[in-house]
């Protein structure tokens, strides 16, 4: 999905911005979820003839929708090493489900999926993640919550996507203490510190070295229109050119990221209020100019998701 035209336009909004109306969903009647508008705008992060590593949760039914409506020649890679040039006619629990294995194009290793990242060859990878930060690092290792550590699942696949694929993008609850502004450990790099920070110092990948790190964003980062050579972190740290964090989709609204490779909010979902986005976000989130509103499901990708998820499993 293009950026918006005023990508290079940022703004910050104070408390007192208004608001979009009221969060709908199938309980009251206006005719989806929150979760269908999460799985809408995963969607049409596709584009048709894309090859996709699709991941788990909503992603595994807004490959579906993609294929079913706007991008009928996407690929599907699943980290199990199934891939699949026509979408499962079932719902999907988890990238195993017969139903995935049913009438797939291939079924082999996770080697096998994996080695079209390293050709280059994957277009956009889906992701979850415990925090995501400013510059999209993703933290899936460990959390720290009231004085306490929890160790969390790791990275499984989610390193290697984040570093290899095209584009990549994250889904998750929009909540401060998930949204910091430096993640407590950077399981699966984004862009690092931003391209106003790259040194040869602190920045190796998965560990803590940021914890105590101050705003780095100044005011270079406020005119992202003095545009410096792009991805420079993470071409320091030996990762593609053309790769990194493309969108984060969250509860409230969408965030892209600038020249720079800071986070802004692109849109904000129809009933959001700007101030809760903001005032649930770990570090000053800018925002575009012409912020947009989160487009509403189509009818089509509605009856998609209906059709393969009656019950609102992954939706309701």
């Amino acid at each position: 999905m293009d950026r918006p035209e005023n990508v290079c336009a940022i703004r910050s909004v104070k408390p007192g911005a208004p608001s979009a109306g009221s969060v709908r969903d199938d309980s009251l009647g206006h005719g989806y979820s929150l979760g269908q508008l999460m799985v809408a705008a995963a969607a049409r992060e596709i584009h048709d003839h894309e090859i996709v590593f699709v991941g788990m949760r909503l992603p595994m039914l807004g490959f579906l929708v993609a294929r079913r409506t706007h991008a009928p020649g996407a690929i599907g890679l699943y980290e199990n090493g199934v891939i699949r040039e026509t979408p499962a006619t079932e719902l999907l629990y988890t990238m195993a489900d017969p139903p995935n294995l049913r009438g797939a194009t291939f079924c082999g290793q996770m080697l096998d999926v994996m080695a079209l990242l390293q050709q280059g060859r994957v277009n956009v990878g889906f992701l979850g993640a415990a925090e995501v930060d400013r510059f999209g690092n993703l933290n899936s290792t460990l959390a720290r919550r009231d004085g306490k550590t929890i160790r969390l699942p790791g990275s499984g696949g989610a390193c290697d996507i984040a570093c290899l694929a095209q584009r990549t993008v994250v889904l998750l609850q929009h909540e401060r203490a998930r949204l910091p502004e430096r993640v407590a450990y950077v399981t699966s790099p984004g862009n690092g510190k931003g391209d106003s920070a790259v040194n040869s110092a602190g920045n190796s990948i998965g560990n803590n070295a940021w914890k105590n790190a101050g705003n780095t964003s100044g005011n270079s980062a406020e005119k992202p229109s003095a545009r410096r050579s792009e991805h420079a972190w993470r071409r320091a740290q030996g990762l593609p050119a053309n790769s990194g964090p493309s969108a984060v989709i969250t509860t409230k609204g969408v965030m892209r990221f600038d020249a720079a490779g800071e986070a802004f909010l692109a849109s904000v979902h129809p009933g959001a209020e700007i101030e809760d986005v903001l005032a649930n976000t770990g570090w000053p989130l800018r925002v575009a100019e012409k912020l947009q509103v989160t487009a509403v499901p189509a009818a089509a990708e509605l009856a998609v998701m209906r059709e393969i998820d009656p019950q609102g499993f992954w939706t309701k």
